[in-house]
């Protein structure tokens, strides 16, 4: 029979519900129970493309001794993070503090009734093994030991929450490091990359690492030093060419296993999509050659379209994963023999699409022996040939090469789309859906594509009428309902997207909701004694800590985001008191000291954009005048991530609105004109797009 999480809108919930543990979600009910019983808490959070999750709920979840035990000594609950990431943020903590520095998903936590934790890890094992010991046994001896000393294990957990309280106190100098520390950070981020192959220099998994690239990129733009150019661009060429890439579907799996970029967690989720689109617009802006540029806008394009296809709500909406698993293997959906591929192009088509992917008969990725994995000589696409190489051998056209390859691309994903497809996480997520706003916006305007645009309009427009009651933002929308209130994160993110918005279509009304998004997260998220933004509102339910996010991690904190959010906002709307918060910001969380940039990437964008000042643009004139498009396609083609642009869509500003860009601007002689203002001095109105950034 099914269990209290049949309930549930999570998909990672309902993938549960079946299990024999007498699983609770995270409610009264079930605290209630564990203090009047006095029983351990077990808390089991993870989310539902996460491969080791699945492996722990087939080994123990499904087992009914192991539900026995649980369902007697213990009240099980279990969370999803995604939904719960004020659960998720304290508890990973604490999980780290026992494991001495290590994390992650599934996390695997035990609660004194009080909530305290007496001790924590990750993923276990059935029975004892990788030197680990298993579920089973841990659960025996946790019993046993809160049987037989309460007294110590609560003694102990209140030890852990202390120097929980105390990670939660900013680590922020005493004086806000000044513009050359920008540039010491990202000396700091490119002594660690692998300067040969991309990426942070690692012995094992290879993330995209979007907000690093972004702070190279600012480097870049405040040096001029091309070490830094070339550090991103090798990064995000590794990564378009490798198997972290869907070569057939587009989109970005989660991260690689390998140095080399070829063998992906195969999960793909919404934030990835998003910030690495970010990231590739800005390289696409500041690229050091056409070639470079080409493959940024394909990549660009291929993430995107991906994300309106597979992940996009019939509400416009947009869901927040795909499985790395089908039929109980991770990747299987994604990879292919060289008889398969054979198979179905034909060979000539083959044997161009073999040698362009790396598709071989002994195959690119063997794994003989792990049942999770498919056995055997498979291959994950990646390109190792280009197409004027191929078109060389065969003595034909780049043309030609090209015509076979989309041919064949087409092909497979058709026959792809005939296996067992990774399940789908369909919750909506408020603030992935911002990241994936912004990032669509940034694409519409630099790569003049109007239907990513306007996708993000509907995606913004669905969360403020659906996802929003009585004027606050909720977290989570699922099965027809929105839930949870929302975090800072939900704010930060999404009014940063309405601005993105607002950059490409002019349209104020998305201005003006950003606006009321971040008075709301400052009512009701800001801590008036310290500063910054807590991750949870106050009036929240209580909980052992209430946590500020601090870290940029694999998404932005909240308070990195609305660091840059307040600047923008400030300068469109005039709200001095906006700039005054960013500031304080910045002084409570930037932390001078050398391993912190790598947890403050976005962060230090923003102190970035503090010191050095943002580029105020203003353009006046009919938006549909060509004249006008073309003074907003040099704006946004041109790499200054620190500028923001007012729009007056007529001859004059005379619907400036409380928009001090605005105000006193005209058409000059009757053309559409664009000025550019900076640290309170202009350039000369210009009506020529060759004429913008002439003298900066």
């Amino acid at each position: 029979m099914p269990n209290r999480l049949a309930q549930e809108t999570s998909p990672y919930l309902l993938q549960h519900a079946e299990n024999p543990v007498d699983w609770f979600p995270w409610c009264d009910e079930a605290l209630s129970r564990a203090r009047r019983e006095n029983k351990l808490i077990f808390l089991s959070i993870g989310y539902a493309a996460c491969h080791w999750c699945h492996v722990m709920e087939h080994e123990s979840f499904e087992d009914e001794s192991v539900a026995e035990t649980l369902n007697r000594d213990f009240v099980a609950i279990k969370v999803d993070r995604e939904e719960r990431p004020d659960l998720d943020e304290i508890y990973m903590a604490a999980t780290m503090l026992f494991s001495g520095g290590h994390g992650g998903w599934p996390m695997s936590v035990f609660l004194a009734p009080d909530l305290k934790p007496v001790f924590a890890g990750t993923y276990f094992p059935k029975e004892d093994a990788y030197g680990r010991p298993g579920f089973k046994t841990l659960l025996t001896f946790l019993q046993r030991k809160w049987s037989l000393e309460e007294t110590a294990l609560l003694r102990d957990a209140g030890k852990v929450v202390e120097a929980l309280r105390r990670m939660q106190v900013p680590a922020g100098a005493a004086d806000l490091p000044g513009p050359d520390h920008i540039a010491e950070a990202a000396g700091t981020l490119l002594r660690a990359f692998d300067h040969s192959r991309g990426g942070l220099a690692s012995g094992g998994n290879k993330f995209p690492q979007s907000l690093s690239l972004e702070l190279l990129l600012r480097a870049f733009r405040a040096t001029g030093e091309e070490r830094y150019r070339a550090a991103v661009e090798l990064t995000l060429e590794r990564i378009s060419l490798g198997g972290i890439y869907d070569h057939l579907g587009g989109g970005l799996h989660r991260y690689a296993t390998d140095p080399d970029w070829l063998v992906p967690h195969f999960e793909k989720m919404l934030y990835d999509q998003a910030l690495v689109a970010s990231a590739l617009v800005e390289a696409w802006q500041a690229a050091s050659d056409t070639a470079k540029k080409r493959l940024f806008a394909s990549r660009i394009r291929g993430i995107c379209d991906y994300v309106l296809r597979d992940l996009r709500s019939p509400d416009g909406a947009f869901y927040s994963s795909e499985d790395a698993d089908s039929e109980g293997q991770e990747g299987k959906y994604y990879i292919w023999t060289r008889e398969e591929v054979s198979r179905a192009l034909g060979t000539v088509d083959a044997r161009l699409f073999a040698s362009h992917y790396d598709v071989s008969e002994h195959g690119n990725w063997l794994h003989p022996g792990d049942q999770h994995v498919p056995t055997g000589p498979k291959n994950v696409l990646q390109v190792v040939r280009p197409a004027e190489v191929l078109a060389n051998l065969d003595g034909t056209s780049v043309a030609e090469v090209d015509e076979s390859l989309a041919r064949s691309r087409a092909r497979l994903f058709d026959l792809r789309g005939q296996r067992t497809r990774p399940a789908l996480d369909d919750k909506v997520l408020t603030g992935w859906n911002g990241l994936m706003i912004s990032a669509l916006a940034q694409a519409a305007a630099t790569l003049d594509e109007p239907s990513y645009g306007e996708a993000a309009a509907t995606a913004a427009d669905f969360l403020l009428h659906q996802v929003r009651r009585d004027g606050r933002l909720l977290a989570t929308f699922g099965k027809g309902r929105a839930r949870l209130k929302a975090y800072s994160t939900d704010y930060a993110f999404l009014a940063e997207g309405l601005v993105a918005i607002y950059q490409w279509n002019a349209d104020r009304r998305f201005l003006r909701e950003a606006e009321m998004l971040v008075d709301t997260a400052v009512a009701y998220y800001w801590d008036d004694a310290d500063g910054g933004m807590f991750l949870t509102a106050s009036d929240h339910e209580d909980l052992l800590v209430r946590c500020k996010t601090v870290q940029d991690g694999a998404t932005p904190s909240a308070n990195s985001v609305m660091a840059l959010t307040l600047q923008k906002l400030a300068i469109l709307l005039g709200r001095q008191d906006y700039r005054e918060k960013a500031g304080i910001i910045l002084r409570t969380f930037v932390d001078s000291s050398p391993r912190s940039v790598f947890q403050q990437e976005r962060l230090l964008s923003a102190l970035d954009a503090w010191h050095r000042g943002w580029d105020e643009i203003a353009i006046v004139g009919p938006r549909s005048d060509p004249r006008t498009k073309g003074l907003l396609a040099r704006v946004h083609s041109e790499f200054r991530p620190n500028k923001v642009i007012a729009f007056a869509d007529g001859p004059n500003s005379s619907d400036a609105d409380g928009m001090p860009l605005l105000l006193g601007r005209g058409m000059v002689d009757g053309k559409p004109t664009a000025y550019v203002c900076r640290d309170y001095a202009c350039d000369r109105p210009v009506t020529e797009p060759e004429e913008l950034f002439a003298t900066s």
